[in-house]
Order: C-alpha cells, then structure tokens, then sequence
C-alpha cells in the first residue's frame, strides 16, 4: 500500500482572492514506512507574499522570482502522487490549492483518495485541537528543526503524526531540508546506538504464551 503525505505553503490563505502555492513538498510510505523517498520545489507565484505569510515560512519574494512556476513543476508532483491515497493536514486547504493551480493551467483536479489528519486526530485523541505542532508534542516528535514552515519538514513531520495515529509505528526520518537537489530520494537511516535487542528467557516466553491463551 502506497501512500503520500503531502503539504503547501502558500502565499496566503484564501485561493480565490488570487493566493498561490510557493512550495510543494510530498513524502512516500509503503505499508506504513517511509521510504525515503521525497518530492519538494518552490513555484513562482506571479504575486508578492503577504506578511503574515512571510513571518511563518521565511521566503522572499526575491527567491521565489528565481524559481520555476507551478505549471512548470506540476508534472513531477503528478508522476510522484499517481493514483495513491494522499495524506493532509487540513485537507481542504491544501487540496483547494493544489486544485485551482491544475484548474489554472487547463488540467482537471486530482481524485486521488485522501485522509485528513485533522479529523483523523480528532477522532483517534478525542480532541479539538489539531494543528501540527500540539500533535508533535503529544507525541514527543522533535520540532527543533522548524524556525519556519516548509512544507517538505511538515510533510516528513506529519507523516511521524499519522504513523503515530494509525498505531504508534516508529522510525526514524531524516528532516533534512536543505535546499539542495530536493527532487531525488532521501535515504534515511536508524539510530542503531539506542536501539537495545531484549532477548527473553524460556521461562518469560513460557509465561507470556500462558498470558496470551487467557486473552480473548
């Protein structure tokens, strides 16, 4: 099973008053387990970013005139999603987005699958709150790394939230977003220093089976 974790930073907050995407970023799971493979580019919106845009992902309008556009970046993020289910954090932002940028260059809106992690941990944590930072926290999921948003951090940090979500299965990902080569795969690796093999005793696992027959 092939999943995506997706995320965009914009350049505000409302699409239909002329706001665009600015970055893309996606990371693969199959069966539940990263990878290591991403997807990430930056798009040149035609547009200046809003302040308060510009305080949570720390870009500039400079930078962002020196990149490609969206429809220009649109087919790799295509080939990358395919058909999978996708992963979101608040859903209906982001896919309205991603929606209106295919709908301004002709192409028609993806019909992909998707899990919103929004709702997925309201219902999972029974809780209102949902963002992504109060979710890393609840989980202990290091933040250090995020000074700003990008959306390739957010994708890689998300995917943590919504593996903890669907069972608590752990790995460990590199959140490495440096600006270089984003396009090609990320090979992550484990902390083989913390990880302790137990090994058990006849005696503990003659208990154990003797625990699990009492199981219903």
């Amino acid at each position: 099973m092939r999943e995506i974790v997706i995320d965009t930073e914009t350049t505000g907050l409302n699409f239909r008053t002329g706001d665009r995407i600015i970055e893309v970023g996606c990371v693969e799971l199959k069966n539940h387990v990263p990878t290591g493979k991403t997807l990430q580019f930056y798009c040149k919106p035609d547009r200046e970013i809003s302040e308060g845009a510009k305080n949570i992902v720390g870009l500039t309008d400079e930078f962002l005139s020196k990149q490609k556009t969206f429809e220009q970046n649109h087919q790799k993020m295509l080939d990358f999603l395919k058909n999978d289910t996708l992963i979101i954090h608040n859903a209906s932002f982001d896919l309205g987005f991603i929606n209106n940028e295919l709908s301004l260059i002709g192409l028609p809106v993806l019909t992909n699958p998707v899990v919103d992690t929004v709702m997925l941990a309201r219902e999972v944590l029974n809780t209102r709150i949902a963002n992504l930072d109060y979710l890393c926290r609840r989980f202990n999921i290091d933040l250090s790394d995020r000074s700003f948003h990008g959306a390739l951090l957010d994708s890689q940090l998300l995917a943590s939230v919504y593996l903890e979500l669907k069972g608590g299965k752990q790995f460990s990902m590199e959140l490495n977003t440096s600006n270089k080569d984003h396009n090609e795969g990320v090979t992550n690796s484990t902390n083989k220093e913390r990880t302790k093999q137990i090994k058990l005793t006849k005696d503990q696992l003659s208990t154990h089976n003797e625990m699990l027959k009492k199981i219903k």
